[in-house]
């Protein structure tokens, strides 16, 4: 989950997430290392744990005419130690530099989430080296509370996985918040039993040769080799499959763009058995590379009958 805490001058003035200059902090355990190496896949220039005071300087690189360092990512937390007190007054003389427009991004998750991450990686809280994780945690927010209130974004990484979170911070380099990725569900039905509720977009594929009609692979679903290479068969259903990933390749990043946190496609047929469940899988292995995206496939009336 992800909360917009971004200024309305700022919005105004037209900035975008994107920015030469992002800070990540928050708790430890929160994701900021997966974070940070997202964002150096991206290019950005990333140093972890640098001092406070030193954050001018890296910021005056990537504004220096001719500089290798166009962008910069760095990772401040409670390892400071008594640094940290500076860093509310250094991080608004950044935001003062012309053409600089910084972002500060906190991460959180919540307590259980943060002490199962320490159990599981048997690592002591930065500041729990001779007492419990929890109690490291709790001191942890409380000093971190007011840098929380400065941030532009707070992402919530108790629901995410490394790869999601990893890919919540691709929407960074495109001018985007960084938040949990869009779950696309690419649902396979068979008209005969109901149009579900809940879809977004829904394609027809009735049209299309109806593997029920050959003995040998009614008994089979669209997931099966054979039912495939039946339908490759067909041009009609190549170009289907061509015309149709192509439009999802432009409708979903708006979707991303937008915000949407879920996004439901029904590929349908008459049973729900086998041309749709084909389109599906086939939908699910073209969308496979979009980024900020991750998409899930179901087939709601197989194993129905």
């Amino acid at each position: 989950m992800i909360r917009e805490k971004r200024h309305a001058a700022r919005h105004a003035a037209g900035s975008a997430v994107t920015s030469k200059f992002v800070v990540l902090t928050g708790l430890a355990g929160s994701g900021k290392s997966q974070a940070i190496k997202a964002l150096e896949d991206l290019g950005f220039f990333c140093v972890d744990n640098l001092p406070v005071t030193l954050l001018p300087t890296l910021a005056d690189l990537t504004q220096r005419a001719g500089s290798e360092i166009s962008r910069a990512a760095v990772v401040v937390d409670v390892r400071e130690g008594m640094m940290l007190r500076e860093f509310p007054r250094v991080y608004n003389a950044l935001k003062r530099k012309r053409n600089l427009d910084p972002v500060l991004i906190f991460l959180e998750a919540a307590e259980p989430t943060l002490v199962r991450r320490f159990s599981e990686t048997r690592r002591p809280h930065p500041l729990a080296h001779d007492r419990s994780a929890i109690e490291g945690i709790r001191e942890e927010r409380k000093t971190l509370e007011r840098i929380r209130e400065m941030a532009d974004h707070v992402v919530d990484t108790s629901e995410m996985n490394v790869h999601e979170l990893r890919q919540a911070f691709t929407g960074v380099a495109a001018g985007r918040a960084p938040g949990k990725p869009l779950v696309v569900t690419v649902l396979s039905f068979g008209f005969k039993n109901g149009i579900p509720v809940d879809l977004d977009l829904l394609f027809d594929v009735r049209f299309l040769p109806n593997p029920h009609f050959v003995p040998e692979l009614r008994p089979l679903t669209g997931r099966d080799a054979e039912v495939m290479k039946y339908l490759d068969k067909s041009k009609t259903k190549r170009q289907f499959l061509t015309h149709t990933s192509k439009l999802l390749k432009f409708l979903v990043p708006h979707y991303v763009t937008e915000g949407k946190s879920y996004l439901t496609i029904g590929i349908g047929c008459t049973g729900g058995r086998h041309r749709s469940v084909a389109i599906a899988e086939a939908l699910k292995k073209n969308l496979s590379g979009l980024g900020g995206v991750r998409i899930r496939v179901r087939h709601r009336d197989v194993g129905n009958e």
